[in-house]
């Protein structure tokens, strides 16, 4: 996929890029695999803001991915490549033998008409989808399974990949986009390749306008607002926050405090993604 870039007869346009959608096949998704999707604009079902800056935006619809890659030893063909409003990456309708339709992820390579197969006798080529005892070490996989069945959780955004590094016993040892080592078992699934739309993060939205069409409102520093709004609030002109670390807007230290809380999968973990600390 090509980046776009415009004419700068605005402001707006002087720094824009878009895409060009020439891997785009489909301009209309699949009827009876997209269904309605109500805005929440980052609230809970208590009616509480747990995201914020978020609101507005252009009314979207959900295409129903199937991340489990289910439909074991049933080719499917890919009939098209299409866009996804809910996520960066593209998607690929694959048509099975059987009659039924389905969308995945789209890898790169992945091309209208070729065949794809979850079993553990699939070839390693983008989009088929094994076990992870069956694919080689060194393999760029995605749509990763942490637990056998549930569906793969991790790397499916636009152009991230892992890497198998290696296996062991019941576990296999990944490499995730952020540089952590973790375990995994092997009968989890993956899908081979590395997700497409590469371009995605070198894409300049050239004005504000565009963040709101995606659902995206304005953010303000916390030391433009009054001491009552945020911990940074308050003073005379521009001064600095007046603590020895920022802090968010509910006082909690930010800038290295580990958040991670979880202590019952840490030992999965084998190499920490920050300054490759090593866990055992």
């Amino acid at each position: 996929m090509a980046v776009k870039k415009y004419k700068p007869v605005t402001p707006g346009m002087r720094g824009r890029t878009g895409y060009t959608f020439d891997e785009i096949t489909k301009s209309k998704p699949e009827r009876s695999l997209v269904k309605s999707l109500r805005k929440h604009s980052g609230r809970n079902s208590s009616g509480r803001i747990t995201v914020r800056h978020r609101g507005g935006g252009h009314k979207i619809k959900y295409r129903i991915v199937d991340f489990r890659r289910d439909k074991h030893d049933i080719p499917a063909r890919v009939a098209s490549i299409e866009y996804d409003p809910n996520r960066t990456a593209r998607l690929a309708l694959l048509n099975y033998v059987d009659g039924e339709k389905r969308y995945i992820i789209a890898p790169v390579g992945l091309r209208v008409g070729d065949s794809i197969l979850t079993s553990s006798e699939a070839e390693i080529s983008p989009g088929n989808c094994l076990q992870i005892r069956n694919i080689p070490a060194g393999t760029r996989i995605h749509n990763i399974e942490l637990h056998k069945g549930r569906g793969g959780q991790l790397v499916r955004s636009a152009g991230t990949a892992a890497r198998l590094v290696a296996k062991e016993g019941r576990y296999a040892q990944i490499r995730l986009p952020s540089g952590e080592v973790r375990l995994i078992l092997q009968d989890c699934y993956a899908t081979i390749g590395q997700v497409g739309n590469v371009e995605h993060g070198t894409i300049k939205l050239g004005k504000a306008g565009r963040k709101r069409h995606k659902g995206i409102r304005p953010t303000v520093r916390g030391s433009a607002m009054s001491p009552r709004d945020h911990p940074h609030g308050g003073g005379e002109g521009r001064s600095p926050v007046g603590m020895p670390s920022p802090k968010s807007p509910w006082g909690q230290r930010t800038l290295g405090k580990k958040t991670r809380r979880n202590k019952r999968t840490g030992k999965y973990i084998v190499r920490d993604r920050r300054e490759g600390k090593k866990r055992r």
